[in-house]
């Protein structure tokens, strides 16, 4: 086989729709499903390939693959990549990584300690648009870098159970971005409208700044999310819904793109970055490295943010953030 032989845990609706479908395209050969609910399993097998269990202990002692795969929900993410990495195998975990960022620090612990890699499914840090957003900015000095403005927005949710809050399960993509384009936050202030609505002010530890703002009453079908970097001397970018971006260098046009997402030249799993995260973390296999854009410890830095959010809100005052270093 060329490829790195994987096994699969969780075969719920978001791995079915957007994992399982592009291992393949990903390079990697499926060898292993499992999911408590054995019937999933067998139908994933059936669907996608490899063979279906619901013991996972089971399934890695008899395929030992070359990496596992995890899309069970955070508390999951959390036990099972611990568990994993112990047992000598590279970990890919769907987004939230764990419930808390301590608990998300342990498993970038474990990973530290086994050598091994364990990445999160944060998508945006791989699509083109970002990618290309990050590469842009990389030319400039820190300090030239003077604000970023986010915009992103969801249809109503229930808010009613912890994996379905919309800050934690909706709002995390793009709290993750913020810290994958401008550097780790050092100071946040937040205001928020119950759980439906958030403006956030973000002071990065490079000196730039920047807010978000988030809310939970507009629609999925038809998608808001609005990017805006600004660096000094006349030099701006705007990401339009993830995939459309403008650049403006010394107050020049100097770039446009739009997606050929609906055409046969376009792949619409690296527009979103499903596909280019699973190629990131197969690559990262194959080149037996233990780290990619959204290593577990970058991860660690989201869920600070995420819950520095969450206590300006309750506190009514702006929080410093203090990261645990490795």
């Amino acid at each position: 086989m060329n490829g790195p032989r994987v096994c699969m845990i969780g075969a719920g609706n978001l791995s079915t729709r957007r994992i399982y479908p592009n291992i393949a395209a990903a390079g990697g050969y499926l060898v292993g499903v499992c999911d408590l609910q054995m019937q999933k399993a067998a139908d994933n097998a059936a669907r996608f390939g490899g063979k279906p269990f619901n013991d996972v202990d089971a399934m890695l002692n008899e395929l030992k693959p070359d990496g596992v795969m995890i899309c069970t929900g955070p508390q999951g993410h959390y036990e099972l990549a611990k568990k994993i990495l112990k047992m000598g195998y590279p970990v890919y975990t769907e987004k939230p990584p764990a419930l808390t960022a301590q608990q998300t620090l342990e498993v970038a612990q474990v990973a530290r300690d086994t050598g091994l890699l364990c990445m999160t499914a944060f998508k945006k840090r791989y699509n083109v648009a970002y990618s290309r957003a990050k590469d842009w900015l990389e030319q400039f000095p820190p300090d030239a870098i003077y604000a970023m403005s986010i915009d992103y927005c969801s249809a109503q949710y229930a808010n009613n159970t912890p994996h379905r809050m919309f800050l934690f399960d909706f709002c995390v993509h793009t709290i993750d971005l913020a810290m994958y384009l401008l550097g780790d936050v050092a100071r946040v202030f937040a205001f928020a409208k119950g759980p439906d609505a958030y403006a956030v002010s973000l002071h990065f530890a490079s000196g730039a700044v920047g807010t978000m703002t988030f809310a939970d009453g507009r629609s999925f079908q038809i998608p808001t999310e609005e990017v805006e970097l600004t660096v000094k001397g006349g030099n701006f970018m705007t990401i339009h819904n993830s995939s459309t971006w403008r650049i403006t260098e010394d107050n020049k046009p100097s770039e446009w793109r739009e997606p050929p997402t609906f055409t046969s030249s376009g792949d619409s799993g690296n527009e979103t970055g499903h596909l280019a995260e699973i190629v990131a973390f197969f690559k990262a296999i194959e080149d037996n490295v233990n780290t990619t854009r959204s290593s577990i410890y970058q991860s660690y830095k989201t869920m600070m943010l995420y819950e520095a959010i969450l206590a300006s809100v309750e506190s009514g005052q702006p929080v410093t953030i203090e990261y645990q270093t490795l």
